[in-house]
């Protein structure tokens, strides 16, 4: 598996702030938050970003967002609404090599993001 930070707080190197945690991922509060909820929902499976996602993979991209789903409920968001994101590249702002989905509610945001 890849060293960067996702994948040590996946094999509890180092801690984190864990909402949710099953076989195949793992969801914990991004310490730079950019909205009351920030959450970050990472497989445990080592892929760098979306664009290596191959066929076999469909299973947990899926999951990824059903279980983000579940976590805007537990969280009280659901309701009023909330953002799901997946950056890829520099210039959409990936700043770790590691599959992630975004979960941002709790705020208004704006159309079309920063």
């Amino acid at each position: 598996m890849a060293d960067n930070i996702f994948a040590k707080i996946v094999r509890k190197e180092i801690p984190a702030k864990i909402v949710y945690e099953d076989d195949r991922v793992v969801a914990f509060r991004d310490i730079d938050a950019k909205a009351p909820t920030h959450i970050l929902i990472v497989p445990k499976k080592d892929l760098a970003r979306i664009s290596e996602a191959a066929v076999a993979d469909e299973q947990l991209l899926g999951h990824l967002l059903t279980v983000a789903a579940e976590i805007a409920r537990r969280e009280g968001i659901d309701s009023t609404g909330y953002r799901l994101v997946i950056n890829k590249g520099a210039h959409a702002g990936e700043s770790v090599p590691h599959l992630h989905v975004h979960l941002l509610g709790g705020r208004a945001m704006s159309w079309p993001p920063g």
